[in-house]
């Protein structure tokens, strides 16, 4: 009968370390898309208000219509700037759970390996023991059978 592997717990916890890792990383994948579609729409946006600026200065607008065409898009580029800044961490965090999720997924296949040979060598001891047990009864056999020959 196979011996429990002498490590389980570890491998186990190992496991459970991984599992939680995975969570970390598909959470923090998320956040890097949110981060990147903020990104994207505050562009889009500013594009947009640009347009509608250049179309106003061409129509023909005022001063102070001008100047806040003018501020709002100075806020929207501050707004783009932070909000790449934002993206760019939720990628490095990102990238930080997935070294983490490949240092916990080597530490379970390093356990499993461990494993799987525990439980080669358990069977090459096994098969061995058994071999002999089988060399040994059929020996006796043998003997038995020269035994009853010789009475």
């Amino acid at each position: 009968m196979a011996k429990p592997f002498s490590l389980q717990t570890l491998l186990d916890l190992s496991q459970l370390r991984m599992d939680d890792a995975g969570r970390r990383l598909s959470e923090l994948l998320a956040g890097e898309e949110v981060a990147g579609k903020r990104v994207l729409l505050l562009l889009q946006y500013r594009d947009e208000y640009q347009a509608r600026f250049v179309l106003a200065a061409q129509n023909g607008i005022n001063r102070d219509a001008m100047e806040n065409y003018q501020s709002f898009i100075r806020r929207l580029d501050e707004a783009v700037d932070q909000a790449r800044e934002l993206a760019a961490q939720a990628g490095k965090l990102a990238a930080a759970g997935k070294l983490e999720w490949l240092d916990q997924r080597s530490q379970v296949k390093a356990f499993n390996t461990l494993s799987r040979r525990q439980q080669r060598e358990e069977l090459r001891v096994e098969n061995r023991m058994e071999q002999k047990a089988q060399d040994e009864y059929a020996a006796r056999g043998r003997r038995n059978e020269e035994d009853m020959g010789t009475e």
